[in-house]
């Protein structure tokens, strides 16, 4: 089980003791919960799932309750989840007063007979489907809006924080997205991402989180990904997808292709940020090309680790 809470200019000297407890203690949540259905013989689907639930209900992460804000000062949020074993997806774009958007993409993969809604289309089929809804003041939170405040008059976006001393929470920029792959013990892999986008975002932007191939992968011939980073470049290069294929067609193994994938291709067209994966033999990796990224991993072997820095 491998998990992200997202990517960019993390640095230790901008985080407080209290905020790096946070986000550790939020981190490892997210990953105990999605091995605990692993540990129960669970699905890959359901672990991915259960992980994210966490991170969209932890006010930290740019996903669910912690979504930014848009330039009408709303959120509207993405979320989209794979089947490595059928190849069946599912996603949502531009949701508004959904609780867990990836509850959502999940619907939308088992019974909807789609592969991906968006806007009214997308909170109309949550409604019928039972989805949780939440009014928007469940997902206001001081320091989103403070950060929106700066740049709301303005032409400008920012990709996650560019953080006043709110609390004393970090600066910079942060590719706010959260993300999870798994292997069962069926072989079975699967993939989701979730996210609030970009802060003051206009014209309904969508980024490559909730785009199967960008930002979300899982197929069991090869790998499960999911991405956080420069959406917009993520999707130029179909990064996802693109890790599957350097697996399937060139013969690499899973890291290499990430590497590949991260420290190249992307950096040509300066795409920053990273990604997760994991494989069918259990092989599991988590690159990145920013200064940081929030991740973390658990294998049934023991072997466990959290991280936040390069």
């Amino acid at each position: 089980m491998v998990i992200h809470g997202g990517a960019g200019t993390i640095l230790k000297e901008d985080m407080t003791p209290d905020l790096e407890k946070a986000y550790m203690g939020g981190l490892q949540a997210a990953l105990d919960a999605g091995f605990a259905v692993l540990e129960k013989e669970g699905s890959s689907v359901n672990a991915v799932k259960a992980a994210l639930v966490i991170l969209e209900d932890n006010v930290l992460f740019n996903a669910g309750r912690g979504s930014v804000f848009t330039k009408k000062g709303v959120q509207e949020m993405d979320a989209a989840i794979m089947d490595g074993s059928t190849l069946n997806a599912g996603s949502v774009a531009g949701v508004r007063n959904v609780r867990n958007p990836i509850e959502l993409a999940a619907e939308v993969m088992r019974n909807s007979n789609h592969v991906f809604l968006s806007g009214k289309g997308a909170n109309d089929f949550a409604i019928k489907q039972g989805v949780k809804l939440e009014p928007d003041e469940y997902f206001f939170s001081q320091f989103r809006y403070d950060q929106w405040k700066a740049i709301r008059d303005s032409d400008n976006y920012s990709l996650d924080h560019t953080h006043q001393r709110v609390e004393e929470l970090m600066r910079d920029k942060k590719f706010g997205t959260v993300g999870a792959v798994a292997c069962d013990r069926n072989g079975n892999l699967a993939a989701a991402t979730s996210t609030g986008g970009m802060t003051n975002k206009k014209y309904g932007r969508i980024g490559d989180s909730p785009l199967i191939g960008c930002g979300t992968y899982a197929n069991n011939k090869t790998c499960a990904i999911s991405c956080t980073g420069h959406g917009e470049m993520f999707i130029r290069a179909v990064a996802a997808y693109d890790v599957s294929c350097l697996m399937e067609y060139k013969g690499l193994t899973l890291e290499e292709a990430m590497n590949m994938v991260v420290n190249e291709k992307l950096l040509k067209i300066h795409g920053e940020g990273g990604m997760i994966g994991v494989d069918g033999n259990g092989n599991a990796a988590m690159i990145f090309n920013s200064p940081g990224m929030y991740r973390g991993l658990r294998c049934s072997d023991g072997h466990a680790e959290i991280g936040l820095y390069r």
